[in-house]
């Protein structure tokens, strides 16, 4: 992934990852932030699989870019948080 600027047409309040560092463009926390996990889960809420999906490419691309940080610990900022079990309905 390379440092390029958040894509066009994107609001400044959307929490969008900048690469390769993987920080918010919002609020420069690291992706995903508290904020952008909130709105996941709201996006996906139905759809918890896809989630998964998309956040297990996000933690790919992520581990090519932060090859030094242990594996461990971006597995849980990228697919760690994501509740479990049924839905609730």
């Amino acid at each position: 992934m390379t440092g390029a600027p958040a894509p066009s047409g994107s609001h400044p309040d959307q929490h969008v990852p900048v690469t390769p560092a993987w920080t918010c463009d919002s609020c420069g926390e690291e992706w995903p932030c508290p904020t952008k996990r909130n709105r996941l889960l709201s996006e996906y809420q139905l759809d918890r699989a896809s989630l998964s999906v998309y956040l297990g490419s996000c933690l790919a691309a992520a581990s090519a870019d932060l090859r030094a940080a242990p594996m461990a610990s971006l597995q849980d900022r990228f697919i760690g948080w994501v509740p479990r079990g049924p839905l609730a309905t």
